[in-house]
């Protein structure tokens, strides 16, 4: 804590990731790559470090990394829910993937920019008329067809099926 001073801010316990990650300070993200964060970075707009630990965090990076190429790896490579088993990061790595997201070169400018757009593909597709809109609608008519269904006793005694 003495060493932050008046350089940053430590929240403990919950924060609001999602309002943080939209503030126009903000220049990119270093993740762990579990979904729900992966998803907050992407509508966002921001190009990610990560930094994957177990379990589907690792194969999110590599849709980060080398589907959307918006995601820079730290090196984690051992997939493991036990802390000593997994692969040291050195802060060389971090150092080094914290400049390749906020460097100015080329790739990272095109990192920043394809993160960009797909935060734009994602609005689009919340929106009234978009995909996940359209199929969250979807979802909730299905789900207010199986209770009246189910208020009315016509379920299948079968299977279960409606």
């Amino acid at each position: 804590m003495e060493g932050i001073g008046e350089k940053g801010l430590v929240l403990r316990g919950w924060v609001p990731q999602v309002a943080i990650l939209r503030h126009p300070a903000i220049g990119g993200f270093l993740t762990h790559c579990g979904w729900n964060s992966c998803l907050e970075g992407i509508t966002a707009g921001l190009p990610m470090i990560t930094w994957p630990q177990f379990s589907e965090q690792f194969v999110n990076e590599r849709f980060l990394v080398d589907v959307l190429k918006i995601g820079v790896s730290v090196g984690a490579k051992v997939c493991s829910g036990s802390e000593e088993k997994r692969t040291l990061v050195k802060a060389e790595e971090v150092t080094k993937a914290v400049n390749e997201v906020m460097g100015d070169g080329e790739e990272a400018e095109e990192r920043r920019k394809r993160a960009k757009g797909l935060a734009a593909m994602a609005r689009e597709a919340m929106e009234e008329g978009g995909s996940s809109y359209a199929e969250m609608s979807r979802l909730i008519l299905e789900l207010r067809d199986l209770k009246k269904v189910r208020e009315l006793g016509l379920e299948s005694k079968d299977e279960g099926d409606v």
